[in-house]
């Protein structure tokens, strides 16, 4: 069974202090042995996103927290449980992995992840497969050496004034749901339009015009299945139309936008 020791410093002498003690395998042998883990900031009274700002060592997760918006809901009252990645494991991801998803574009990327490692409720680690905010379940060992997802748990049950963290060595990441093909027909058009508007914006509206371009051909080629038969002609006539070269550059931006806005709103909402 897991211990967990809290040692609570005289106020006279210095600020509290917690301690916790935790299982860890040894090698070569089924033996457990029980080791101190401390953690060097004052706790006392602190919530999460306090602890783990004194903490040092979570200075990506609090950046991912602030760019997400998840500052308040992480410190509201709670109780919750948050997996904490250090700023170690977030080295471990793909490089360039931490800077798209503090990308403001990628900002429910990036909250449907950091949702991945919240857990309503003060879940200790004797809870097997406690639920996400993200409704999706973590896999909790605690045979050997405690892991979560795979991940392996360094500190457990810090005990916050709002809830529980555990730190963990590797950034948790949300199973990829399986993307439908009218998601996949939006993607496209919602990509082509963030490129397109700040180009037309900018002056050059022939450029917005190959953008909507490369996209409604996707469309027809590569995305038929989500489509009807009103979204095909649609973006052929609108096709033939700039194609014709019977329109100015901003004319044809205008025609290709309203098709993509045409078959955008005919798509399914998966």
């Amino acid at each position: 069974m897991q211990s967990v020791g809290i040692t609570l410093a005289d106020k006279k002498a210095g600020p509290f202090r917690l301690e916790v003690s935790w299982i860890k395998a040894k090698k070569g042998t089924s033996t457990k042995e029980t080791a101190t883990k401390r953690v060097d900031e004052s706790v006392g009274g602190k919530d999460i996103v306090d602890t783990a700002v004194a903490a040092g060592k979570f200075k990506t997760l609090v950046a991912a927290v602030k760019a997400a918006g998840l500052v308040d809901s992480l410190k509201s009252k709670g109780p919750l449980t948050v997996f904490a990645p250090t700023d170690e494991a977030f080295v471990r991801l793909p490089e360039g992995t931490v800077e798209e998803l503090l990308q403001p574009e990628n900002r429910d990327k990036l909250i449907a992840v950091l949702s991945y490692h919240v857990v309503s409720g003060k879940i200790l680690l004797s809870a097997q497969s406690p639920e996400t905010l993200q409704g999706q379940s973590l896999n909790i060992k605690t045979a050997g050496s405690f892991e979560v997802n795979g991940a392996n748990v360094v500190a457990s049950d810090i005990v916050t004034s709002n809830g529980v963290i555990h730190v963990i060595d590797n950034v948790l990441l949300p199973p990829v749901a399986k993307i439908t093909p009218s998601q996949s027909a939006r993607e496209v058009i919602e990509l082509a339009i963030r490129r397109g508007v700040p180009l037309f914006n900018a002056g050059q509206p022939s450029a917005c015009v190959a953008i909507y371009e490369v996209a409604a051909d996707s469309l027809l080629k590569s995305h038929t299945k989500a489509l009807s038969d009103d979204d095909v002609s649609v973006l052929q006539d609108a096709l033939r139309k700039v194609r014709s070269g019977g329109e100015d550059s901003r004319q044809k931006a205008w025609t290709l936008r309203r098709a993509l806005d045409a078959v955008y709103e005919s798509l399914d909402e998966d």
